[in-house]
């Protein structure tokens, strides 16, 4: 096996949601991990442009980050496997490191001798280890190779370590000096973990795989190493307890991102230019340069309205996009503020082809409630890759510095994260504030603000979260919830799959944001459809909204969901279930938490607390 054998394909969106640094990508015959960024060619990944974000990235991993890089991918599907193209791809290692052979049970680390690579060049995917000269578990079977899979138990804790699991240990229940071979084996009819057993050919010490679990894994199992698999690095010590996870299981690798719409300047619009078109002056040393350069550009059409403006200009802008100007200076709280403010503007700045609007009339009946609905043709939105957790998915917090430990993208504080931008289109919907402010007044919206404020305590103090913080208030549950139905109601409507549909919530009292974006941002054609912004039109935007509210006036659940407590259970949601209000968490910008129904329209259980009461 080379140093560069290509295993396998995932796209390259893949690897900031589900194969980033750090996670296991479980491919037909193999399981890898995917390496640390330090590791990966950094010439190989196109850097993004997008101030705001790097900002708030840099505000969360250190002022050293200089840019945000797409993963490296290949231009053409047809390639030759022999070439320097069928090269490109980003660094993996096999991991576990344990092996099972499928027809004697061996198991053992592939880098023991026992086992061999067997690479197909020209199919990737059959790559796969196999047990040279099997001879069955009994030794009695005519030699012959037998495929090898991976062990599908590992370690790993909160902190965010992985670690093979430790076999030697957990069949003899402890540090022993056998140093038998081990083999695996099914008892019963199911796999079920109690059916599945370790066994040891030396001493004869076996134990089924039920012990690795609950309570007896406690007891059975060794304190976690601090491994970083992905890094090369033990960590000095880890205080958290080591528990067994299984392979592929969704709780190996949960990515910790930030997102940011690109929107236009709209007071600079040579800086926009220059950000949009980075590519082409990021090299320059001189405004002669310039001059050539721009003069290229007039020709080829690249950077249409570049032309306008003097090189002595463009130099001036250059540097100032260079030094950073203000960007520096923005913090993760204030990514949506810009936002809001292009949303909310009279005319809103167009910057073809990344953002281009058009504002319609508010849906009849709702004239009241919604004062703006604003249409985006166009959109991009850069997500960026800050690093992971395990076992836990990280908790929602307004301060870095209360998240749960967060494992590293690489060994050193890195000088750039893994980034991609996908296009789509969306609706903008503003809320009327003098509409809001009445009725965060009422006494039943304030009887389930105390009540959602009860499970948000509960819930944190759960979990050694200071309770006082992280609550977003009975606005942000409305609009959250309203956003959650009509990205239901438009998935039967509009084409789009539930899951590729995501959103914006801007519900901030004290500085009057109530808005919400629903959009869709994906990287494939699901993107491109058009369907989205058709059903933003005021008679269709209109039916949707009836539909949606309709519907949520009696759930399939009822009454267990509209009777349900937050403050008896420590949830965060009070009248809202899968029957009802949740959607994709891939499309929820909070996990599925902080909804309520019954502030949007009356329910089975409340009737005072409801927002659209004149429809």
């Amino acid at each position: 096996m080379t140093d560069r054998t290509p295993v396998g394909e995932v796209r390259p969106s893949q690897l900031l949601w589900t194969y980033g640094p750090g996670a296991l990508i479980d491919l037909p015959n193999l399981s890898v991990v995917t390496l640390g960024i330090d590791q990966w060619e950094k010439d190989r990944c196109q850097p993004i442009q997008e101030p705001r974000l790097l900002a708030a990235v840099r505000r969360v991993l250190g002022p050293q980050v200089e840019n945000l890089r797409v993963p490296p991918f290949q231009k053409s599907e047809l390639v030759d496997p022999w070439s320097a193209e069928a090269n490109i791809g980003v660094p993996v290692r096999p991991f576990p490191r344990w092996m099972r052979c499928v027809k004697c049970g061996l198991l053992s680390a592939f880098d023991t001798g026992l086992f061999e690579i067997k690479e197909y060049r020209f199919r990737p995917e059959r790559t796969r280890f196999i047990h040279k000269s099997c001879r069955g578990s009994k030794g009695d079977q005519p030699a012959k190779d037998a495929d090898a899979v991976p062990a599908r138990f590992l370690l790993a804790c909160r902190n965010g370590h992985l670690d093979d699991f430790p076999w030697h240990y957990f069949v003899h229940g402890g540090n022993s000096d056998c140093k038998g071979t081990l083999r695996f084996f099914e008892s019963g009819a199911s796999l079920q973990t109690e059916n599945l057993w370790v066994k040891c050919d030396a001493c004869g010490a076996s134990r089924s795989m039920a012990q690795a679990f609950g309570k007896a894994g406690k007891e059975n199992l060794p304190s976690c190493r601090g491994r970083h698999p992905h890094l090369d690095h033990f960590d000095d010590d880890c205080d958290e307890e080591a528990r067994a996870i299984l392979l592929g299981s969704t709780n190996g690798w949960f990515p910790i991102t930030l997102s940011a719409l690109a929107i236009p300047q709209a007071n600079d619009p040579l800086g926009q230019l220059i950000q949009d078109g980075w590519e082409f002056f990021d090299d320059l040393d001189s405004e002669a340069a310039v001059a050539v350069t721009v003069k290229t550009l007039k020709k080829t059409g690249a950077l249409p309205g570049i032309d306008k403006y003097s090189a002595s200009a463009i130099w001036a802008a250059i540097e100032a996009h260079r030094q950073g100007g203000r960007q520096d200076t923005v913090g993760q709280a204030d990514v949506k503020g810009p936002e809001w403010d292009v949303l909310t503007a009279i005319n809103p700045p167009t910057d073809y082809p990344h953002f281009m609007s058009k504002k319609v009339d508010t849906p009849a009946g709702f004239e009241r409630y919604i004062c703006k609905v604003l249409l985006l043709e166009r959109l991009r939105e850069v997500n960026a890759l800050l690093g992971f957790t395990r076992v836990e998915a990280p908790e929602e917090s307004s301060d870095p510095d209360e998240r749960p430990r967060m494992a590293a993208l690489a060994r050193r504080k890195p000088d750039w994260v893994l980034a991609n931008q996908v296009h789509g289109e969306g609706i903008f919907i503003q809320f009327d504030e003098e509409a809001l402010r009445a009725w965060e007044a009422l006494a039943g919206v304030q009887q389930v603000d105390r009540m959602l404020m009860a499970g948000h305590r509960g819930w944190r103090n759960s979990r050694h979260l200071d309770p006082n913080e992280g609550y977003p208030g009975i606005r942000y549950a409305m609009l959250h919830t309203l956003s959650h139905l009509l990205i239901r109601e438009l998935a039967l409507e509009c084409g789009y799959n539930a899951a590729s549909i995501r959103e914006r919530i801007y519900a901030d009292v004290e500085i009057q944001h109530a808005g919400i974006l629903v959009y869709t941002a994906a990287a494939d054609s699901d993107g491109t459809l058009g369907g989205l912004v058709d059903m933003g039109e005021p008679e269709n935007l209109g039916r949707l909204l009836r539909e949606a509210l309709n519907r949520a006036k009696v759930c399939s659940s009822d009454p267990l969901c509209s009777e349900h407590d937050p403050s008896k259970d420590r949830s965060l949601h009070v009248t809202a279930c899968h029957a009802c209000s949740l959607v994709a968490e891939t499309s929820c910008e909070r996990g599925n938490r902080y909804l309520d129904r019954s502030l949007l329209v009356p329910t089975l259980e409340r009737g005072s607390a409801a927002f659209f009461t004149e429809l």
